[in-house]
């Protein structure tokens, strides 16, 4: 029998093993899985709406046991664990108060024409979903699905295995019905058996830019819904009438939360000429300032990269950008999964650091002329997540947001999904939209009927 194995980033430490599912398994869920879909479906809103507050209070209920498995895990530093938990909290009572509205019957009657567009479920969503942020990408994409009247398969990392089931746990504390909720402990290679199964509707992934476009193509082959969360290399822009201090402060927490591993962290830092020596100086001092190590520690501030080979990957980045030239103002230093913070400074649009994601603690710190080429530079990219503006000049800055190419623009304030707002990207970045009333519409039949 296959197994996977789990293990904890900052101590090398082996933490447990998990049999894969074996094909008869995994006939039987998806079996349980469609019976749980006609109950689900049936249901009232209002009573899908009472099991998500459950659910919020389960997590509220279970709060230090996850966060601590999260740590343990891939490596996140504590108060990040239990700020991602609290956040989704906040986004179960958010659509648990919501649904209800959003997916009531619309009118949509005109002239002597009486119609209106009904919300109706799918089927089963199919969720494959990162090792980042464990819960909370989870059940952005499960609590508006489920509140649909979908089912939801979870095929998560592997490296988080031991959070994947934790969940299910907490779903039937809940009172969802078992299998409404699942996580499926599978290779990747079984993923396009179940997406061709006719109970599956739809898939949802947040993951990398070559992930995506992978499953995008099953998605297309078999003629299911699909939404996409990729990768990003976020500009965070620091115009000359900026504050500056706040904007250091700012860009650091956002590109060293998490150890550098989001896709919405500001990864290019395209500062103009006017203020770029202040910027570098402070963000050298900050950046020097910042506690790596155990994330159990209480005073430890950036954990380590969540397996080592994304540290090798992230580290064959860094000294390739530095071999193209750019220079190193704080070093990246490894020691297995820990990696210290460091910056890059000059990098030009030809560099690695300019060019691909770096998914780890290292701030890219880029040169502008001005706030018209530092628009140029932030849309010379294949990705098209996020992006931050800092000015004193609010009205440039909305002018600005509508030439820059992103799913999302941020002004004076960190870069964040939520809950109330839709999120997704361009171009690289994939499509569709997760959170607000757009997240809650992506897999249902908008049903017109009229008469």
């Amino acid at each position: 029998m296959d197994i996977l194995t789990t293990y904890n980033p900052s101590t090398g430490e082996k933490l447990a093993d998990y049999p894969l599912m074996q094909q008869e398994e995994l006939d039987r869920r998806l079996q349980e899985a469609g019976e749980a879909y006609r109950y689900w479906s049936a249901l009232e809103v209002a009573q899908r709406s009472f099991a998500v507050g459950n659910l919020a209070r389960e997590l509220d209920r279970d709060l230090d046991d996850l966060a601590r498995l999260m740590s343990e895990e891939m490596g996140k530093i504590r108060p990040e664990a239990e700020a991602e938990l609290k956040k989704c909290i906040r986004l179960c009572e958010y659509y648990a108060a919501h649904a209800e509205a959003w997916l009531a019957d619309e009118d949509r009657s005109h002239g002597e024409v009486k119609a209106m567009v009904q919300y109706a479920p799918l089927g089963a969503v199919l969720a494959i979903m990162p090792w980042n942020f464990p819960v909370w990408q989870v059940l952005r994409c499960a609590v508006p699905a489920l509140l649909a009247g979908n089912v939801v398969l979870l095929k998560h990392a592997p490296n988080v295995t031991g959070c994947a089931l934790q969940l299910d746990d907490l779903f039937v504390a809940a009172g969802f019905p078992e299998y409404t909720f699942q996580s499926l402990v599978i290779d990747v290679d079984q993923v396009e058996s179940i997406l061709a199964r006719p109970l599956i509707a739809g898939v949802a992934l947040t993951g990398s830019t070559r992930a995506g476009a992978a499953v995008a193509q099953l998605a297309g082959k078999h003629i299911k819904r699909s939404v996409l969360e990729l990768g990003g290399s976020d500009p965070f822009i620091v115009l000359a009438d900026a504050d500056i201090d706040k904007a250091v402060e700012t860009a650091v927490q956002s590109r060293f939360g998490n150890a550098g591993q989001s896709c919405i962290a500001a990864k290019r830092w395209i500062v103009v000429e006017e203020v770029y020596e202040s910027f570098r100086v402070k963000a050298i001092q900050k950046i020097r300032s910042l506690r790596q190590g155990d994330p159990v520690q209480d005073d430890i501030q950036v954990g380590p990269m969540a397996r080592p080979d994304l540290a090798d990957q992230f580290m064959e980045q860094y000294n390739r950008s530095v071999s193209e030239g750019a220079e190193v103002l704080v070093p990246c230093i490894r020691n297995a999964c820990h990696v210290s913070p460091g910056l890059l400074g000059d990098v030009t649009p030809e560099m690695t650091a300019f060019r691909e994601e770096l998914f780890g603690p290292c701030g890219v710190l880029i040169k502008a002329k001005d706030a018209d080429d530092a628009i140029r530079l932030a849309n010379d990219t294949i990705y098209g997540l996020g992006s931050t503006i800092f000015t004193a000049d609010h009205a440039l800055a909305m002018q600005l947001a509508q030439q820059i190419h992103s799913g999302n623009v941020f002004i004076n304030t960190i870069m964040r999904s939520d809950p109330a707002l839709p999120f997704g990207g361009v171009g690289m970045s994939g499509y569709g939209k997760e959170l607000g009333r757009e997240g809650i519409l992506e897999f249902v039949n908008k049903k017109v009927v009229v008469g």
